[in-house]
């Protein structure tokens, strides 16, 4: 099964590193290694993961540092730490600074890879080929959405829009970013008000009645789905 989601994994252990980006990769995962904090930010930037596993034990920055500051820098990726400190103390640490879950090291994958699964559903990203969010449901084998169990007519288009939003809600996606992901190669026949457009025809089927703003404009960057 594809599951078309990156995980970034923060080890500065590289045998360790090797072994989670093995596991992760062997449950179709797209998986993204580093040693160190170094060129993590820049890496976030250009690009969306859904989930970030993080040891603590960092050379240069400690790990629930590292969290706290992209945190205040607006990223709001679930994290999983996985670390030797493991103390009331450390989980509190871990927790407080925005960690959406705690593994003790040792660690064992299966568990690593279950708890992946469960913080991945929690915040609706894509599991089995369906993601939900709110009262949204699409199915992305059949690319169908429902809402409430009604059957939501959408093209093609509008599919991928949603889908792209879906993928990480609540945050920003770039008006570049949406351009290339759903118009792809007919991007050089895109115009600026293209997406306004889209936009307001998708909220137009999902909430005809304007009451539950599930798309929010975001200044400068594009939209993000709420």
């Amino acid at each position: 099964m594809e599951h078309e989601i990156e995980i970034v994994v923060i080890e500065d252990e590289e045998d360790i590193l090797e072994l989670v980006e093995y596991h992760l990769l062997r449950e179709g995962y797209h998986v993204t290694g580093f040693l160190s904090t170094e060129n993590v930010i820049r890496f976030l930037e250009e690009e969306t993961p859904q989930l970030m596993v993080v040891d603590r034990n960092l050379p240069g920055v400690e790990g629930s540092d590292f969290v706290e500051k992209i945190r205040e820098a607006g990223h709001d990726i679930p994290v999983i730490f996985l670390s030797a400190k493991n103390s009331e103390d450390d989980l509190e640490r871990g927790f407080g600074v925005g960690g959406d879950d705690y593994i003790s090291k040792p660690f064992n994958p299966k568990e690593l890879v279950l708890r992946i699964q469960a913080v991945l559903k929690r915040s609706g990203v894509r599991i089995n080929d369906k993601i939900r969010h709110r009262d949204m449901l699409l199915d992305l084998k059949k690319r169908e959405l429902y809402m409430n169990n009604r059957r939501i007519d959408l093209t093609n288009l509008e599919f991928k829009l949603l889908y792209t939003f879906a993928k990480t809600p609540n945050q920003a996606v770039a008006r570049d970013f949406l351009r290339d992901q759903v118009w792809g190669e007919d991007s050089e026949t895109f115009h600026e008000k293209t997406i306004n457009v889209a936009i307001n025809r998708l909220r137009r089927k999902i909430d005809p009645d304007g009451t539950k703003e599930y798309f929010l404009p975001v200044w400068g960057i594009g939209y993000k789905l709420v």
